[in-house]
């Protein structure tokens, strides 16, 4: 019985309080509705203008300074130091595209930052009004579309020479399984084939067959499958890529390779790689 006082007790107070407090605000805002209009404080002056314009011009260089320390200080970071033969076109293609964002963000951050400190709001000072000008839109739409029309040609050049290959009898054959939270490789075995797989035989042999690999087809007799992906140097290397359940990336970044595993088809990329693993590791490029 105490207790259930001590709690009644303590509610009225809170809502007491509560009210209390709502009555004051009221209170306060019927005396300031009260008083004489006064010039609000909110509205910017020539002061206010002037110092946004001043800060406008001091974020500018201060997204400059860090963006030349960001690329001086992590710009081999990146990505590593390419380890596949087909990496230098990759890297190239990055590289411009980057350049040419680098330069048009430049120019218009610049003017952007530039003209809010030039042009600040003054009183008495009226902006001009363009309502059309032809040249000028002309301009802005031309020089973009081109640009953008010569970096997509660029990508689509990229990646027909990375991705249209034909298979030939000395590349290794590798099928990449891709489970969550898991990935198995399976290896040709002597006949250099694949045999058929399909996620239908999963629970063959007692689950032991862990990629679904079909053994009435007698190329799979010999296949092995792993764990942990082992690559040879100087050998071009063809992925044969599946999914058992969602769509996962087989991302090699050294190796300048991704692609997704989409459950119910089978997706390829071929690479040859250049390096070995110490080579890698002790690439100066490779942090």
């Amino acid at each position: 019985m105490t207790d259930q006082i001590l709690l009644s007790t303590t509610l009225l107070t809170l809502t007491i309080l509560v009210l209390a407090a709502i009555s004051i605000w009221q209170v306060a805002k019927i005396f300031q509705m009260s008083q004489p209009p006064t010039e609000s404080s909110q509205i910017a002056g020539d002061k206010d203008n002037r110092f946004n314009g001043k800060l406008m011009l001091a974020f500018l260089f201060f997204i400059y300074i860090l963006t030349f320390y960001s690329f001086w200080s992590w710009g081999d970071v990146l990505l590593p130091g390419s380890s596949s033969e087909h990496g230098y076109i990759y890297d190239n293609l990055m590289w411009v595209t980057f350049a040419v964002i680098f330069f048009v963000q430049t120019i218009t951050q610049a003017l952007l930052h530039y003209f809010a400190y030039k042009y600040h709001g003054r009183e008495g000072q009226k902006a001009l009004f363009y309502p059309d000008n032809m040249k000028l839109e002309i301009a802005w739409t031309i020089i973009p579309a081109i640009v953008l029309a010569v970096i997509i040609l660029y990508g689509l050049y990229t990646w027909s020479k990375i991705m249209m290959f034909e298979e030939n009898e000395d590349a290794l054959v590798v099928e990449l399984y891709a489970q969550q939270f898991n990935w198995k490789a399976r290896y040709a075995g002597d006949d250099g084939v694949l045999g058929d797989a399909n996620v239908r035989f999963l629970q063959d042999f007692d689950g032991r067959n862990l990629v679904g690999i079909d053994y009435t087809d007698p190329n799979g007799y010999d296949d092995v499958v792993v764990q942990e992906l082992h690559l040879p140097v100087d050998r071009d290397v063809i992925f044969k890529m599946r999914s058992q359940d969602v769509l996962h990336s087989a991302y090699m970044p050294h190796f300048r390779a991704q692609m997704n595993c989409v459950p119910g088809m089978i997706t390829e990329f071929k690479f040859k790689p250049i390096k070995t693993t110490a080579q890698m590791r002790n690439d100066p490029e490779v942090i």
